[in-house]
């Protein structure tokens, strides 16, 4: 049986002023009826230009200097514009990493599913609707009639992704390409997603190209795994062949790469002072009433609750991982104890009470700096890094001569050339931005940083190195964290102890011995079953078939 996808001796650029740049050099894969094909490498290895090659999304300067690729055995490369208009969504989709960005957020769900089933299936608009709500009950959400009228605003992230997909399946196409489609979901939705692309996969036996950066996950759902490098596949074999005996060295170093709660990561050690230098006592946060959203879930008269009454500590030196699921408060703690959100309760910094925001003096600030998840948001896109790096110092001083020598130090300590103070955020990778917005926190010589989900959108291999240079500062400066992520596996690497929270309550505080040793609350056992596991050197390649379930003692609400 000839494949379904076929890619031969496939090769694309892009032109610049500069000449010709390649992004992808004569690629082969093929994937079959049923297939899941993993595509795995660094960002900026070709994997989603490879995805747009395949759906014909390819930017005016893109230039197929040869190679074919084959839908059914038809050339794809050649055909009209018009022609790729009516394969699109009926015999090919894709599924995005931001099911934000995919979805009209003036149009409700359900009219953007069944404006799909009536232009490719030909369905009535009353027909459509009916296969719509069978299709988002089909992908497991809740009450699918009053999700089919909501708009995307009023639908988590979990849920939009279900839409997607729901739309993706709902033409029984030949082949899906999936690109880095649960990067942006925390682990219990993303181990409940990858559930339900198995199950449709095995219904359907659709063609799948399974694009992502982390290898823990794609050993779960590939059959096959190919690794790109600067725009060529290095390797290709069984999922099972690329995890347990990899042969190219840039497999191995991926490899490598990948939390392993097994192997600990040299910090440097809590400082024994008997004071803690932040705690937090009774922390609360509200953000006022609720609106539209609540109203379907009958709660239009409660307040939505941030954080609900959270007591911890941060010792001197010592890193503490904060993990939960989205919305359970863990970025609603950060933005509190930055002075970002208003709270009740109190904070001690260093024996000194902090009442509230108006509390935060300049001092507290300089002492107390904070790390975004996504560089691109908190570096001004007008400035150059060179402008970034010297408010801190102007801001809170204490730099040694001249502002553009301590300007490149900050970047040298992040490992960046000196010369990078004259380029623009856009001109960096993701992982350099984030070694700016590090090199930016760092430059008050802050005692603890709040580091909330800074290696989320990285890939492995970047995640590892900037992991590595936050150990190195610590050891450097003593610097406490705060380390806010949803993977569990890394953090069981580098803290010394964990804070587990749900529906803004914190429901688990432990040292990381007692997390080895076996979690006792439900919902903590529960995240460290979702997250893909090393095992043996390699990776867990059985994906389970089944969610958490109820969270039992009064937090399942």
């Amino acid at each position: 049986m000839p494949p379904v996808l076929e890619i031969s001796n496939y090769t694309l650029d892009y032109a610049s002023p500069r000449g010709d740049a390649r992004a992808l050099d004569a690629i082969d894969l093929a994937i079959g009826r049923g297939e899941a094909l993993g595509l795995v490498g660094e960002s900026g290895s070709g994997k989603t230009s490879l995805a747009w090659a395949i759906m014909r999304y390819l930017p005016g300067n893109a230039r197929e200097p040869g190679g074919s690729i084959k839908l059914s055995g038809e050339e794809l490369t050649t055909k009209t514009p018009a022609e790729i208009a009516a394969l699109r969504g009926r015999r090919i989709g894709m599924v995005f990493q931001d099911p934000g960005t995919s979805l009209n957020p003036t149009l409700p769900l359900g009219e953007q599913l069944a404006e799909v089933l009536v232009r490719h299936r030909a369905l009535t608009r009353r027909q459509a609707w009916a296969e719509g709500e069978a299709m988002f009950a089909r992908v497991g959400l809740k009450q699918p009639a009053q999700m089919m009228r909501r708009y995307p605003h009023e639908a988590s992230g979990g849920e939009k992704q279900r839409v997607v997909i729901a739309t993706a399946f709902a033409c029984n196409p030949e082949c899906i390409l999936f690109d880095e489609p649960t990067t942006a979901l925390d682990v219990i939705t993303a181990r409940q997603i990858l559930d339900l692309f198995a199950e449709l996969q095995a219904e359907t036996s659709v063609a799948s190209l399974y694009i992502s950066h982390d290898l823990a996950l794609v050993a779960q759902v590939a059959h096959r795994v190919a690794v790109i490098h600067r725009g060529r596949i290095v390797e290709q074999r069984t999922a099972a062949g690329i995890f347990t005996n990899p042969r190219n060295d840039y497999t191995k170093r991926l490899i490598a790469a990948v939390p392993d709660p097994g192997r600990r990561l040299s910090g440097a050690a809590p400082i024994p002072s008997g004071v803690p230098l932040v705690e937090a006592r009774a922390v609360s946060v509200h953000y006022g009433r609720t609106s539209r959203l609540a109203t379907f879930f009958g709660r239009a008269r409660e307040r939505v609750v941030g954080n609900r009454a959270v007591s911890l500590s941060v010792d001197p030196g010592e890193i503490l991982g904060i993990v939960g699921e989205s919305g359970s408060g863990k970025s609603t703690l950060a933005k509190a104890l930055t002075g970002l959100n208003p709270f009740t309760g109190e904070i001690r910094f260093d024996g000194r009470r902090i009442g509230g925001i108006a509390d935060m003096d300049k001092a507290y600030r300089r002492n107390v700096q904070i790390v975004f998840q996504h560089p691109d948001a908190s570096l001004n896109p007008r400035q150059r890094i060179a402008e970034i790096l010297s408010r801190p110092l102007a801001l809170y001083g204490g730099q040694d001569g001249p502002r553009d020598m301590a300007v490149a130090r900050l970047l040298e300590q992040v490992h960046l050339p000196a010369d990078y103070a004259r380029r623009y955020p856009h001109e960096l990778s993701g992982g350099e931005k984030q070694r700016v917005a590090i090199a930016r926190a760092f430059a008050s010589k802050p005692r603890l940083v709040i580091c909330d989900e800074i290696t989320s959108a990285l890939d492995v291999s970047v995640q590892a190195s900037v992991v590595e240079l936050l150990l190195d500062l610590q050891r450097r400066h003593g610097t406490a964290y705060l380390f806010i992520t949803h993977d569990i596996n890394l953090v069981r690497q580098i803290a010394h102890r964990i804070a587990v929270m749900y529906r803004g309550d914190l429901v688990e505080l432990l040292d990381i011995e007692q997390l080895e040793a076996g979690p006792r609350h439900r919902y903590t056992r529960a995240l460290i079953e979702a997250v893909p596991r090393p095992v043996g050197g390699t990776t867990n390649i059985t994906i389970g078939r089944h969610s958490p379930g109820p969270i039992p003692g009064g937090f399942d609400k």
